[in-house]
């Protein structure tokens, strides 16, 4: 397969008055074409500034200090302004958190999302509005040719993560990067969603980059999951493996804070206790280690480094060292 990009050792990091937030601290993942990646994690484990690293939408006090980022064979770190424009919404489209504040409330829904092919593809007004027409069908929005004309306020949450999905879509991307596409949805339309990017990733032959803090999601979507934390990607594989096979703590404990239908006993979730660590001041050893309950000294002092379970699985923990003690997971607690 054919690698669609590859972000190498990535670090962004944020200039506040209390000093440097280091957000992104050394992230490496990669994505085929035609395949959909999740991305999970708590909030400010790094996810989503990743993604606004790719896209070069960081806020001005934001800088992305080392690494490339390779799409399509360009290394996007060092392209101008002007030629990420060319790429940004042409063949890289980004699916943003809120739909109500991502669209614009003075502008009719058909002149935001006849803008891009207007200003990428050349088209002509009435040709984009066709092309509106056509894709607002395909993502399910009823009466198209009347919706076009109305605001983003007369639509629903769902029809308007529908417009969302659609304004990604318009110029038919080989990128597709979704940031919580089904936040404060309800979940009859969580699923509706989801079936839809599905259908247009193989209609469209386009690739996914889902990112989500909810495991159910990728697992219905995904077909490699990286799990970040604390800035870093700290286990990575494929979805069978992260669900079966999960090597690193912090994986366990997400795994834990949701209900299992599988499980004959039923139990309270546990959730994991604590909080994420402060990226002003980042742990010099493993980011999870003061969370965690397997913590030895070595993870307080030294980084891990990011062993290889199998093909494609790796984890950053200690426990994977051979002479680490040996700590077993399965779906029904722990075994030590």
């Amino acid at each position: 397969m054919e690698k669609l990009l590859q972000i190498n050792n990535i670090h962004t990091s944020f200039k506040t008055h209390m000093g440097e937030v280091q957000s992104v601290r050394g992230v490496t993942l990669d994505l085929y074409k035609g395949e959909a990646i999740g991305i999970v994690g708590e909030s400010g484990s790094g996810k989503s500034i990743t993604m606004m690293s790719l896209m070069k939408l960081l806020d001005e006090n934001g800088t992305i200090k080392d690494g490339e980022i390779i799409f399509s064979g360009k290394d996007l770190v060092k392209l101008s302004e002007k030629e990420m424009e060319a790429i940004r919404g042409n063949e890289i489209g980004m699916i943003f958190q809120d739909p109500m504040t991502s669209l614009n409330p003075v502008l009719t829904i058909g002149d935001q999302l006849s803008e891009p092919l207007i200003r990428h593809k050349n088209l002509k007004k009435g040709e984009a509005m066709d092309k509106v027409v056509e894709m607002l069908k395909l993502v399910g929005i009823p009466s198209p040719e009347k919706r076009i004309k109305q605001y983003p306020h007369e639509f629903s949450g769902g029809m308007r993560q529908r417009v969302m999905i659609a304004m990604a879509l318009i110029c038919e991307p080989k990128l597709l990067i979704a940031d919580e596409p089904t936040t404060a949805l309800d979940v009859t339309i969580q699923a509706q969603i989801l079936e839809l990017m599905k259908e247009l990733k193989e209609k469209l032959h386009m690739s996914i980059i889902l990112i989500t803090h909810d495991l159910g999601v990728v697992a219905d979507v995904c077909n490699r999951i990286n799990v970040m934390y604390g800035g870093l990607v700290v286990e990575s594989g494929t979805a069978k493996e992260i669900f079966y096979n999960p090597k690193h703590p912090y994986t366990w404990g997400l795994l834990r804070s949701i209900p299992n239908p599988k499980q004959d006993i039923k139990e309270r979730l546990k959730p994991i206790e604590g909080t994420p660590p402060d990226l002003l001041k980042p742990p010099v050893g493993c980011p999870f280690a003061e969370r965690c309950e397997y913590a030895m000294k070595v993870c307080i002092e030294n980084r891990p480094e990011n062993y290889e379970i199998c093909e494609g699985h790796h984890s950053a923990c200690w426990l994977n060292h051979p002479d680490a003690p040996k700590v077993e997971w399965n779906f029904n607690g722990r075994n030590n």
